[in-house]
């Protein structure tokens, strides 16, 4: 890029650019541009409100403040949302658009246990560093109401918020407003219908709840708590000293951070009942505006699925009796079950494994895999169990995984044919879904054949496979049951769906099942052995029992912590235990207070385990609304104002489904689509039902953004190098380029731009040596915002040039005066200026930024033609350019004559009757070569096209010998193939 001579001292150059974006950011944040007034509260604003018009609130995913700061790939999100927002203030609505930290989180975690220096120290400065390269972005946040979850103001409420879902149960036959059943009550409700007798407690002994001690009181509404603790099978990472999420462990069983073992372990844990919202939660994905995708994702997720529960006798070598429960979704194949295996978390593993020999006629290859432990059913029982709980879920269901397995020792009944089936313990069988056993039927289930073919056991078709189907494959599809009746029933010739009816019917009669429906989705794992994260607003009596700290006590803020690493024994022995951080304060772990309830002062302990950074991140966006209320977590007028209902039908959704409420826009990567989307919703959903919130939703309308890519690079190693100093050395006589890091050859692979791939572009670099408002337009086009796309430096010079056109359209470089007039447009420019207006306002608002600045791009293109561009063209391609480009639109807004900048000035309006072309431009290609053109009508049809071309004399001279065939696209193409 040439830069700025004494020859041009207006010239736009990165220079100019960063003198104005700095000037007219300042000027934002000392005019509070972008601040948006509220109906009530400590902002209230009531007749600025009223006069804005229709309100739109537009978030972004909430990011955390890494160390390392914003790649290129960051802002992509960040920019369009800033563009949406932009464009709809000036068509005169309310925007609320701000950004927050989502602060809490493991890494800042890391470095204080490597350094020794408080996470909350390292957090702020990263936050410090994000916010000046965001700033430097021109996006218009308002900025008052950013926060972080760091904050004790705004964990104080993530802790009240907290309390009232512990404070709450989910009563199944409460009707709600539309109609439903199932809604979150309060506890204080439930404690009075015991106390009344309207509902019975469920005691072994019979008691009533009067006769109950206080202890066991509070173990009965433990049970009904959507908040509560239970011993749990959990992902256990000694090394890291926490319990973790599937989605922390790799498929190696292994932590993603820090590469150690993780374990199954059961450990007491904090959950949430989110289970109890399942329904609801597939169910309502109908009235949100998100991508099918997404949707699809979110109900695979909940896992909801209709079948039956079918129970398979078990008599142990002790000749104990016991029932497995299975879950199952074709009940019609159960004459097809030859064995069954269970979880190896599964409680009755005990119990069926036989003490001593293994029972007479066990086959060698059922005694596992460990040869050292294959002597007895309990040791190669046992050494399988610790084999499994060093798997991840993910791993242990991975498709083509070879099956492995133990035999228990025991066998169970098949409860429609009679026949002895052998049980089996396998980790390809979680405990986390269904009952944690299946019955096993290899003719209709891939994972099954395969188990069986390895095991040597046998395989009944229930199900006829189509003809020519494989002998050596089990039947997925529909078809008519097989080898399925006894004296009591037949499915035999009946398909799928009528056998399935058939024999529910049947096994509720016989009592030995029951048609029900099973969900995927397991209780929330809501705590962590770490320091650096919400704690729990939660102490405990001698007794166990669990009371909520007082309001007027939180926020219950982090004591200093003399070591924030989390301990264990071993960090190699899945039996530890764990020691978190807060548990080595006993000052604050231990606390007398008298609650008010008549037994004086009493000792307490604190909960030491700390929330997820789940939590911070489920309710942010209600916080936006009202950050400064210091009564409330949000004021109703307002929460009802900016996320209320709407009472317009649902588009595409099912006839009668209101519209729930929630945010109009809510943008980010399709990696948080499932849990944090989940999780949100269901604090939301029960927020809803205690009359805290009046929108049903979080987030009305989602949108996936894609990802920017770029070139990685690997060394011998497989190990990423950094991708900047990695050189390119061309091919010689058209061979492949080669690439060198540090004189070794490495390999180059594309991938998500970003740290992991050492192949990470500072947005500061592109502020340098373009400015901010280059980089945003290279970002918004450079291609569908769905989409991912790479990254090429060398293709930012064209979002520069085009802004450097612009610029000279309206200022003369040398002089630095403005060069428009006041003159008429010709019809042709007319007409493009209108259909330009009316295409960037229809792409705007369907977020296809690409698409609307390439037909800027054009516009302005035209207009460079001109010796002297039109003030009404240019005036209108300032203002469709300024959500895009902001800093240099108001410079030449300003320069143009106008006070008072483009945030808020009317969007161009295009004139339907200035749109109709009176003619068009037709093609006439002969053999696929463009051969003349001709002015046409745009109604002409094809006839008359063909006869117009054809007459042409360009078109006649090259059809002496004759006409093959003529292709007419009117009014734009004739392609004509002679003889």
């Amino acid at each position: 890029m040439s830069e700025q001579t004494n020859d041009t001292p207006f010239r736009y150059t990165a220079a100019m650019a960063q003198q104005i974006e700095t000037a007219w950011q300042d000027r934002w944040e000392e005019e509070g541009t972008f601040n948006a007034p509220n109906p009530a509260g400590p902002w209230a604003e009531p007749e600025k409100v009223a006069a804005r018009g229709e309100k739109l609130i537009v978030l972004d995913m909430f990011p955390y403040p890494s160390g390392v700061g914003l790649h290129v790939g960051h802002p992509l999100g960040y920019i369009a949302t800033d563009v949406y927002s932009r464009f709809h203030r000036m068509l005169g609505k309310n925007v609320l658009h701000a950004l927050g930290y989502d602060a809490f989180g493991l890494p800042a975690e890391q470095f204080a246990v490597q350094t020794g220096q408080h996470p909350r120290k390292t957090t702020e400065e990263n936050m410090t560093n994000m916010k000046r390269q965001l700033r430097r972005l021109g996006l218009g946040f308002d900025n008052r109401r950013t926060f972080a979850t760091i904050d004790d103001d705004y964990y104080r409420w993530t802790q009240w918020i907290f309390l009232q879902i512990w404070d709450a149960w989910y009563d199944t036959d409460a009707v709600r407003e539309d109609g439903g059943r199932g809604r979150a009550r309060p506890i204080s409700e439930l404690v009075e219908e015991f106390e009344s007798g309207r509902r019975a407690v469920l005691d072994a002994e019979g008691r009533g709840w009067a006769d109950l001690s206080a202890t066991e009181r509070a173990e009965v509404l433990e049970g009904y708590r959507l908040a509560y603790t239970d011993e749990a099978p959990v992902n256990w990472c000694p090394g890291l000293g926490t319990v973790l999420s599937n989605e922390e462990v790799t498929n190696e069983g292994r932590s993603e951070r820090g590469n150690f073992p993780v374990f199954r372990r059961n450990l007491s844990q904090w959950k949430m009942r989110i289970t109890a919202y399942a329904d609801r939660l597939a169910d309502d994905l109908d009235g949100v505006e998100w991508p099918e995708k997404v949707k699809l994702m979110q109900r695979n997720w909940i896992g909801r699925s209709k079948g039956a529960r079918v129970t398979f006798p078990v008599v142990t070598a002790s000749g104990e009796q016991h029932g497995i429960d299975v879950f199952t979704t074709r009940p019609d194949t159960i004459f097809g079950a030859t064995f069954m295996v269970i979880a190896p978390e599964h409680p009755l593993v005990d119990s069926l494994v036989p003490q001593g020999s293994w029972p007479d006629g066990t086959k060698e290859a059922w005694k596992g895999a460990d040869t050292d432990a294959s002597a007895t059913p309990e040791a190669a029982v046992t050494a399988y169990q610790l084999a499994a709980s060093r798997k991840g879920d993910v791993e242990r269901q991975t498709e083509g995984k070879d099956k492995t397995g133990v035999f228990t020792g025991s066998w169970a009944t098949n409860p429609l044919t009679g026949e002895r089936i052998p049980v089996f313990v396998a980790d390809y069988v979680l405990m986390g879904y269904g009952t944690g056993a299946i019955m096993a039927v290899p003719g209709q289930d891939t994972r099954d054949w395969e188990f069986a073919e390895k095991f040597d056991i046998p395989i009944v078709r229930t199900v006829q496979p189509t003809e020519g189907h494989p002998d050596d494959e089990p039947f997925l599809g529909d078809g008519v049951a097989v080898n399925s009746s006894n004296e009591r029933i037949s499915l035999d010739g009946l398909h799928v769906a009528d056998a399935k009816a058939k024999i529910i019917d049947f096994l509720d009669a016989e009592g030995i099942g029951e048609g029900t429906i099973s969900y995927r989705i397991r209780d929330w794992l809501f705590s962590r052995q770490r320091y650096w994260g919400e704690p729990f607003p939660i102490m405990f009596d001698e007794d166990g029992v669990a009371y909520a700290v007082p309001d007027d006590e939180l926020p219950l803020t982090l004591p200093d912590v003399p070591d924030y690493s989390p301990k264990t024994f071993d960090p190699d022995d899945a039996q530890s235990s764990p020691e978190p951080p807060l548990s080595r304060v006993p000052e604050w772990v231990q606390v007398e207070k008298d609650l008010g309830d008549g037994r004086g002062l009493r000792t307490f302990r604190r909960e030491t385990n700390t929330m997820p950074n789940w939590a911070g991140s489920c309710w942010y966006y209600l916080r936006y609304l009202d950050p400064a209320n210091h009564e409330a977590f949000v004021d109703p007028a307002n929460e009802a104002y900016w996320l209320g209902r709407h009472d317009t039908p649902v588009e595409g959704a099912p006839a009668g489904t209101r519209d729930p409420g929630g945010v109009d826009l809510y943008v980010g990567g399709v990696e948080h689509a499932v849990l944090h989307l989940l999780y949100a919703r269901f604090w939301h959903k029960v927020l809803f039902d205690l009359g805290h919130v009046s929108s049903e939703e979080p987030f009305r309308k989602y949108f996936s953004q894609g990802y920017i890519q770029a070139y990685a690079y690997t060394d011998s190693r497989g190990q990423y190098v950094t991708a900047s100093e990695v050189e390119e050395h061309p091919g010689s006589h058209g061979a492949e380029p080669t690439f060198t890091w540090e004189g070794q050859q490495v390999n180059r692979e594309y991938g998500k731009i970003g740290k992991s791939l050492k192949n990470s572009v500072s947005p500061d670099e592109m502020y340098d040596v373009y400015g901010a408002d280059t980089f945003r337009v290279y970002e918004m086009s450079m291609g569908p915002l769905e989409l991912s796309k790479p990254w090429e430096i060398r293709a930012v010079v064209g979002s520069q040039r085009f802004l450097q056109r612009l610029w000279r359209n309206v200022v003369d470089e040398a002089t630095g005066e403005v060069r428009v007039v006041d003159a008429a447009l010709d019809q042709t420019l007319t007409t493009q200026l209108h259909q330009t207006i009316a295409g960037v306002r229809e792409d705007f608002e369907g977020l296809r930024f690409n698409t609307a600045i390439a037909k800027l791009i054009e516009l302005n293109n035209a207009v460079t033609k001109l010796d002297a561009p039109p003030r009404e063209v240019v005036e209108a391609m300032v203002l469709m350019l300024a959500p895009v480009a902001p800093h240099i639109a108001e410079e030449m807004w300003q320069r143009l004559g106008h006070e008072g900048g483009v945030a808020y000035a009317a969007f161009p309006v295009s004139d339907p009757a200035k749109i109709v072309l009176e003619q068009v431009t037709c093609v006439i290609q002969i053999k696929g070569k463009v051969r003349d053109r001709v002015e046409v009508s745009p109604d002409i049809s094809e006839d008359e096209l063909r006869e117009l071309a054809l007459g042409r004399e360009k078109v006649r001279a090259a059809t002496e010998d004759g006409i093959r065939t003529v292709i007419v696209r009117a009014p734009k193409l004739v392609n004509v193939v002679p003889m």
